[in-house]
Parts: structure tokens; C-alpha cells; sequence
């Protein structure tokens, strides 16, 4: 929060102690609204900069703001320093929320880093679901949030075309496909591709609970474990086996395929405004992993177990042994990992790296970045997992073998039709033209506020119905409150073309007001709060507690029927504070606004 009176302060404590002000971290919060003032320092963590006594640090922040003339009162509760400022300082600096906005980045230069963050990482065997979905938003909240308080930020895809999984959709395509493509059947290629997965994936069962029915000492033992004991599942080996070896029938099939599915991520990333700066693909990348490997082990940083395998000791960091080669000379996934990083970093050289990856990898990054350590990449202290929880649905768990997946695109179809009907219900016999385009937008909308206002690590229930709600914690409630501002501005300019404007910020005096405005003030801090912390649902939670503010003041006090034009022109310019944060704060998060709903 950018107020005189705190910049004073830091200007101050760096005379009494002789630091650099640019080392001074003073972040004010608001205070609790029963103690009825305006910010709080606190002097507890103040005094950690100073090495000083909390008490007494507070003391002397007391007296300097007691003396300054934007504070109203000052009191020390303990060593938190409480202020109430005058009204023409908080309206004032409120005010600046705007131009913080405009600059060009909220940190220092020396701050500023580049930062490579990988998402997404779909699979070319079928469609992206639900899950998907999480990973996109959340690696696309991330990179905006990056970029927008400074760091230089590349997005990057590595797509999964390359291994057995692939060759099942392949295999069933041979069988069963009868040489359609996508727009025969009038479907994305990615779904086309997927239904051969499935059918994959169901003629396998059909054979393994034939084989288990034969033999009754099997029914103990794993799918993947009987996986060659079916003829089909033989049969995609041998399919992966030709794949490697560069036979040119399957390597044709295999291009067809992916360039099918690939066609239809691009839709699907189109529809969520999501962008990749370079793409990386397993096939290309897989072989590098292994050459880094055999490199190591002549540099002893791996070494060959008892039956050919190469591995490595990471016990020394409380971690297992890791086989980076089989016996046979086959990569393994984390082999290919080590590869696509060592690209990665030759290709862009960041200072930091980030993977979105659910959770169920959380070990496997670990042991990643332990073996990243040892080859000493050069940016090895600086990788970090952001790992999410599993998105399930109020009928329960989703499953892709089964079919039984929910599609991002059917369901971004459903939040539509979802939105074009609440919508049609509000606007009753009044349809808008463009209500194909408003559905979209609260749509797509409603479905990543709702992945983003809870933390990555959190496991949730996605009730589509729910998120669709104009009331609540939703992203609709929040792009309603904006098109409710737009709705306003339009109809002021409409009937006071002529009118006086002149604003006078004294006018503000209830606490609605006042806390709307501070809210509209912190939300620099919240910016890089939020990227600091990799942490896109705190920015959500304040986007909604602005609104439900805003919501709150609008209730009890008139914008347009305001008592005298002055005061109705001060109040639109605190509407178009809020209007001017939501609109930025949203467009981080993904999120379009309209201008009436």
C-alpha cells in the first residue's frame, strides 16, 4: 500500500538507523475492522530489519506519524502501530492503485528473473479432461502473475507422444478404425483419437477377465502384470518395439495420429486463451536423457548395479536408489525428465524452473531435482514442483480407461449452455445479440475462478452448477460486479454530459467507502504476494473480498441519487478504482470481463 505516510516513515527509520531505505520492508495491513482504524504496522516484524526491540521501534513509529499530517490517530496496541488517515490521503493514494497498474513491474530490477514454468503436458492418446483443465489454469495463472510484477516468463509444453499408451490408441486404430479420420466421424482429433483408447482399453479387460477365469491364481496379480499375458497387450509391445526401431508404416500411422490429437489441443488451448512460448515433444527429447546418463556414469556420478542396470545412490539425501537405465538399456521416465530439462535450460538458460505436475509426483521431483543437483545444472537450486490435488466431481472419481472422463470441451459445452441459460433467466424477455458470446465468457469464467480460488494442493469437487452462480464465491459473482460499474458509468454519461466533475475525496466518510478504497490499495502488495508465494488463489480470495466490499457500499450508499453532484462524482471514481482492479485482477487469473451480463 503506496500512502505518504508510510513512504515518509521508511524515509524516516532510514535516517535513524542509517539503512537504505531501499532495504526497508514496511507492507501496512489493514486493520481489524473492530478496532476501527485504517492500517496496522507491525513493529514485531519492523523490528527484525532494525535488530531492534519491537516496543520500542513501535514507539518511535508512533511518535513520527502522530506529528505527520495525513494521520488522523495513531495508537500502539502492543507493538502494532494503528492509523487512521485523512480522508484526502486515502482517497488520494487510492487513486494511485492506477497507476501502479500501468507500470511496467511491481518488484525491483534486481528482482527480476527469468523464469521458465512447464504445464499442461497432455498425452497424445486422447482428449484433455478435467484434470487438464486444473493444470492449464493454474500454469496460466502463474506465468501472468509472474510477468505481471516483473520477471521475464517463458511457457513451455512437453507433450507426451512417445510409449506404450500411444501405441494402444495406434493399435486399436489398426484394428478397428477402418481408415476414418476425424472428419469422417465430425469429431476433434483429439476425441477421435481417444475413442481408440478406450476401445483399447476395454478389449484388454475382456481378455484379461478371460484369462483370470482360466487360471484362478492370477486374480491376485496386477493389470500391468498380465499386461503380455493378453494377445493384445502383446501386440502393443510389439507395436512400441516397431516404433523404436523406426519402422516406417508405424512411424506413418504414428504422425497421422498425433497430428490428429495435436489439432485438437490447439483448439482446446484456443478456447482457454492459453499460450505456449515453445513446445517440447518426448520423441524428441527422450534419447538425450540417456546419452547425459551414460556421461555421468563415466563421470561416477552413476554407476552399474549387479545385472547391468545403471542407477543412483541418493540415500545421502534421504532419498533411494534410482534405476536411470534398465538392464536392457531402456530409458525410464525420469531419465527423459533429466533430458528435456537439460534442453530446456540450454534453450533458454532461466534462473528458475517450474513444473505444474499433480501430486502423485511430489517423490518424483524430488528424487528429479536431487539427480539435477549432482549433474550440477547450472539453475539446480532454483527448480521447484508446484504439485496440485485431483479435481473430482459430485458423482465421484473420473476415470480414463473407462471412458468415464469428463472432456475439457464437453464441459467447457456445458458451463456455455450453463451461463446461456442463467443468463436468459435475468435478462427475460430483453435477450442480448450477443448472448452466445456473454455464455462463453461467464462460462470459461466460472470455471477457472473456481480451479483458482482454492490452493493447488487442494483437493476439490467441481460442481459446475454451483460455479455458475451469480451470488457466492464465484467468477461470475466477481464479472458481475464489474459489468455493474460499466452499467453505471454508461448511464452516468449518459445523463450528466455536462455536469460539474469535480471530485472532492472529503466527501467519503463511512466505513464502506473507506474500506473499499483500502482494499483497492493493497492490491499491488496482493500481486506480488501472490507470485512471490506461487500461490494464484490468494489474488482470487482478495478479487472477491473487494467485491463483496464493493457490493456492500453500493447497498448502502447511492452512486447516481447521491445528495449533491460532488459526491456522486467522487463515489464513480472509487467505481472505477474497483472496476479498474477487477478487470486486471481477473485478467491475470484468465478470466475475461463484459461490460454487461
Amino acid at each position: 500500500m503506496n500512502f505518504k505516510c508510510i513512504s515518509d516513515l521508511k524515509s524516516n527509520l532510514s535516517t535513524e538507523y542509517n539503512i537504505d531505505p531501499g532495504l526497508i520492508d514496511i507492507v501496512p495491513e489493514l486493520c481489524p475492522r473492530d478496532q476501527g482504524m485504517d492500517l496496522t504496522v507491525n513493529c514485531f516484524r519492523l523490528a527484525r530489519q532494525f535488530k531492534s526491540n519491537p516496543v520500542d521501534l513501535a514507539k518511535k513509529v508512533v511518535d513520527f506519524l502522530n506529528s505527520h499530517s495525513e494521520t488522523e490517530d495513531v495508537e500502539c496496541v502492543k507493538a502494532f502501530v494503528n492509523i487512521t488517515l485523512t480522508a484526502k490521503a486515502l482517497y488520494r493514494d487510492t487513486v494511485a492503485v492506477e497507476q501502479a497498474i500501468l507500470d511496467d513491474g511491481l518488484i525491483p530490477a534486481s528482482d527480476q528473473e527469468k523464469i521458465l514454468i512447464e504445464f499442461s503436458a497432455p498425452n497424445t492418446n486422447k482428449p484433455q479432461h478435467l484434470g487438464h483443465i486444473r493444470n492449464n489454469v493454474l500454469g496460466r495463472a502463474l506465468c501472468a502473475l509472474f510477468s505481471r510484477v516483473g520477471h521475464d516468463v517463458t511457457a513451455v509444453n512437453l507433450v507426451n507422444d512417445r510409449g506404450i499408451h500411444i501405441c494402444k490408441s495406434m493399435l486399436a486404430y489398426q484394428r478397428f478404425g477402418a481408415n476414418k479420420s476425424p472428419s469422417d466421424s465430425d469429431k476433434k482429433g483429439d476425441h477421435f483419437v481417444g475413442d481408440f483408447y478406450v476401445k483399447f482399453e476395454r478389449e484388454f479387460q475382456k481378455q484379461l477377465d478371460k484369462i483370470r477365469e482360466e487360471n484362478a491364481s492370477l486374480h491376485d496379480q496386477s493389470n500391468q502384470a498380465l499386461f503380455l499375458n493378453t494377445e493384445i497387450g502383446k501386440a502393443a509391445r510389439e507395436l512400441l518395439v516397431s516404433w523404436e526401431k523406426g519402422d516406417r508404416e508405424v512411424m506413418s500411422l504414428w504422425k497421422l495420429m498425433n497430428s490428429w490429437v495435436l489439432e485438437g489441443f490447439n483448439q482446446t488451448y484456443e478456447r482457454m486463451g492459453i499460450q505456449f512460448d515453445h513446445t517440447y515433444f518426448e520423441s524428441d527429447t527422450y534419447k538425450l536423457g540417456k546419452t547425459l546418463v551414460l556421461d555421468g556414469l563415466e563421470d561416477g556420478i552413476f554407476n552399474l548395479t549387479a545385472d547391468g542396470a545403471v542407477e543412483i545412490d541418493l540415500t545421502d539425501v534421504g532419498l533411494d536408489k534410482k534405476v536411470v537405465l534398465r538392464k536392457d538399456g531402456t530409458t525410464v521416465y525420469i531419465t527423459q525428465d533429466i533430458g528435456t530439462t537439460f534442453q530446456k535450460y540450454s534453450d533458454h538458460a532461466p534462473d528458475r524452473m517450474l513444473w505444474i505436475v499433480g501430486d502423485e509426483q511430489i517423490y518424483h521431483f524430488k528424487v528429479l531435482f536431487a539427480i539435477l543437483q549432482k549433474m550440477t545444472l547450472t539453475c539446480s537450486d532454483n527448480l521447484m514442483h508446484i504439485p496440485y490435488g485431483m479435481v473430482n466431481l459430485p458423482g465421484g472419481k473420473m476415470k480414463s480407461r473407462e471412458g468415464t472422463v469428463v472432456d475439457a470441451d464437453n464441459l467447457f459445452d456445458e458451463m456455455a449452455e450453463l451461463a446461456h441459460a442463467s443468463t436468459t433467466e435475468r435478462c427475460r424477455s430483453s435477450i442480448p445479440e450477443n448472448i452466445e458470446e456473454r455464455a462463453e465468457k461467464i462460462g470459461m469464467g466460472a470455471v477457472k475462478f473456481m480451479l483458482l480460488k482454492v490452493n493447488a494442493k487442494t483437493t476439490l469437487t467441481f460442481d459446475p452448477e454451483a460455479s455458475i452462480k451469480f451470488e457466492g464465491d464465484t467468477g461470475p459473482y466477481v464479472q458481475y460486479a464489474y459489468a455493474r460499474i460499466a452499467s453505471i458509468l454508461r448511464k452516468f454519461e449518459r445523463e450528466n454530459n455536462n455536469s460539474n466533475r469535480k471530485i472532492d475525496w472529503e466527501k467519503l466518510d463511512s466505513k464502506e467507502e473507506k474500506f473499499v478504497a483500502l482494499q483497492c490499495a493493497r492490491y499491488g502488495a496482493v500481486l506480488k504476494k501472490s507470485a512471490a508465494d506461487c500461490d494464484p488463489a490468494y489474488l482470487a480470495n482478495y478479487l472477491l473480498d473487494l467485491t463483496k466490499n464493493f457490493n456492500r457500499f453500493y447497498k448502502n450508499h447511492s452512486v447516481l441519487s447521491a445528495k449533491n453532484g460532488s459526491l456522486k462524482i467522487t463515489r464513480l471514481e472509487l467505481c472505477k478504482r474497483v472496476q479498474i482492479v477487477l478487470k486486471d485482477g481477473l485478467s491475470v487469473l484468465g478470466i475475461e470481463t463484459l461490460e454487461a451480463m
